[in-house]
């Protein structure tokens, strides 16, 4: 199975870039998309690609995204496999006592992360940051608007690289799981 996980970056937040999930789904699916689910409001999709479809999902999305629906956003597509190796290989989980506190941020080329090295480097406390193989963990216990290592993050990589709460991306997780077992 081809699944397949995508985050668009920036639509819904406030009263920008709106995009019904409806529309995301229909969209998806004139894509020739299989199996296309939506997880809340804010553009977070899972899908199988069939064999007979071509071409990056990540590019092929952002295309249909400004042509079909008039709203231009970076999107980021990671396959199940990358999705469940970030959720349990967090390094950061013991910290973790409120999920919306800990982030993480996905890297649109996996290239990037030699950006990141630097401020691996430094010492955030109370915050933290730890990076994976496309992924960068941050804890932010005051929350990441606040957040000092958030705003060098965004810094470093500006729109290569969106974030999800870990609550989210557990949520994504289960259900990238559901399909690929059929429910």
């Amino acid at each position: 199975m081809n699944l397949r996980i995508a985050l668009i970056r920036g639509i819904n937040v406030g009263r920008a870039k709106r995009v019904a999930m409806a529309d995301l789904r229909k969209l998806l699916e004139d894509l020739g998309y299989r199996n296309v689910r939506t997880l809340l409001n804010s553009g977070n999709a899972v899908f199988e690609v069939p064999g007979t479809v071509r071409g990056d999902p990540a590019s092929r999305v952002e295309a249909g995204l400004a042509k079909t629906i008039g709203v231009p956003a970076r999107v980021t597509v990671l396959t199940s496999e990358e999705l469940k190796a970030a959720v349990s290989k967090n390094p950061l989980e013991d910290l973790c006592d409120n999920p919306s506190r800990m982030s993480l941020a996905v890297l649109n080329d996996p290239k990037d992360r030699s950006r990141l090295t630097p401020l691996a480097k430094h010492d955030w406390t109370p915050e933290a940051l730890a990076l994976g193989a496309r992924v960068a963990y941050l804890w932010c216990p005051g929350g990441v608007l606040k957040s000092r290592l958030g705003a060098e993050l965004n810094r470093a990589l500006g729109d290569a690289v969106t974030t999800r709460n870990w609550a989210t991306l557990t949520k994504l997780h289960e259900l990238a799981e559901s399909i690929r077992q059929g429910r």
